[in-house]
């Protein structure tokens, strides 16, 4: 089955919904809800056949500033949810709005599985780096050190990356944005609803009351430039300022070069290839961290493979076409039968 597309052209009034946006000023999440305003009429579905699911948190009040259907659900399920949503009814695009903690702490079994099986679901990930909305607690990627609610020395956990999280899962889609910077982050959700199975995007946000700046190593104008590699498959993964800086593979690890120095050319830039099967350097991007190298962002993998859906539709195929009971009668007379005089 495919999505039914909408007769009539679909705008940005569409989907704003008429209720208050309570999101504090200044948050990350009023981004986000501009850009994905903006996604849907360029996906062309008709209106009532988008979903969004959330589970407990900030983000998760998504579902009531888009009129679309949707779910808010209960703290860490939206991920089970939206399978069976998806499940039941494959004509639906479903897109789960969570949280870094409902997410990957409560929420962390369902998000692994979700992602393995490979459920053609969109699930967009925001990443403040602590629990917003129950006031500051450290959350599963918060960094090391940070005083918070719940961590009055210092959290002395390790973080999660989500992107290393997504990718062991078997995951065949990966993207990373930011939240102030709406252009690329409706691009990269296009991408995500081009894509057969499940897709996660990690968003850089900002809570600007329990965890700001949070991002700023690299969101900061001062930085940015030379700490963002936005990928592009097909091209080289150069960056910096003057857009002379490069990565390249030396034996297994990444490298970060200057062009023009010790006689790199742009030749030698390594190509970036969402496609690829093998995860290697993939799982690479994903880890890359300031200072020693940028952060990756744009799409890091889109790597074809079968669907949930699709394997069980065959899998049922096969079934019905080698079933050896077809009706009642085949199966109150399989076995051993007997019959009473």
């Amino acid at each position: 089955m495919s999505i039914e597309h909408s007769k009539v052209e679909l705008t940005r009034a569409d989907f704003v919904s008429d209720q208050m946006v309570k999101w504090c000023p200044g948050c990350g999440d009023h981004s986000i809800l501009a850009s994905i305003l903006g996604v849907f009429p360029k996906i062309g579905y008709k209106k009532e056949n988008f979903c969004m699911v959330s589970g407990i948190g900030c983000s998760s009040r998504f579902p009531y500033y888009v009129n679309t259907y949707g779910f808010h659900s209960i703290h860490g399920r939206a991920a089970a949810i939206a399978t069976g949503i998806k499940i039941a009814n494959p004509n639906l695009s479903v897109w789960i709005n969570s949280g870094d903690g409902d997410a990957m702490a409560i929420g962390g079994n369902h998000f692994i599985h979700l992602i393995r099986r490979n459920m053609d679901v969109n699930y967009i990930l925001f990443n403040n780096q602590i629990y917003g909305l129950t006031k500051g607690q450290y959350s599963p990627t918060t960094k090391q050190g940070k005083i918070t609610k719940t961590s009055p020395f210092g959290v002395i956990d390790y973080p999660f990356n989500p992107g290393e999280l997504v990718i062991g899962s078997r995951g065949t889609f990966f993207a990373r944005a930011i939240d102030n910077q709406p252009k690329t982050l409706v691009e990269v959700c296009e991408h995500m609803a081009e894509h057969d199975g499940a897709s996660v995007v990690e968003v850089l946000q900002n809570c600007v009351i329990f965890n700001n700046n949070t991002h700023a190593e690299v969101t900061d104008k001062e930085v940015r430039e030379d700490r963002q590699l936005w990928l592009k498959h097909g091209e080289p993964m150069i960056f910096g300022k003057n857009k002379d800086k490069g990565i390249i593979l030396r034996g297994t690890s990444l490298e970060v070069v200057t062009i023009g120095e010790n006689g790199i050319t742009e030749k030698d830039i390594l190509v970036h290839d969402e496609t690829t099967e093998n995860t290697g350097i993939h799982m690479m991007l994903a880890q890359m961290r300031p200072p020693h190298f940028p952060m990756a962002f744009g799409v890091i993998r889109a790597y074809k493979q079968p669907t949930y859906k699709q394997l069980f539709e065959k899998q049922m195929e096969e079934a019905q076409t080698n079933a050896t009971i077809r009706c009642m009668d085949d199966l109150l007379n399989s076995g051993e039968t007997w019959e009473v005089e």
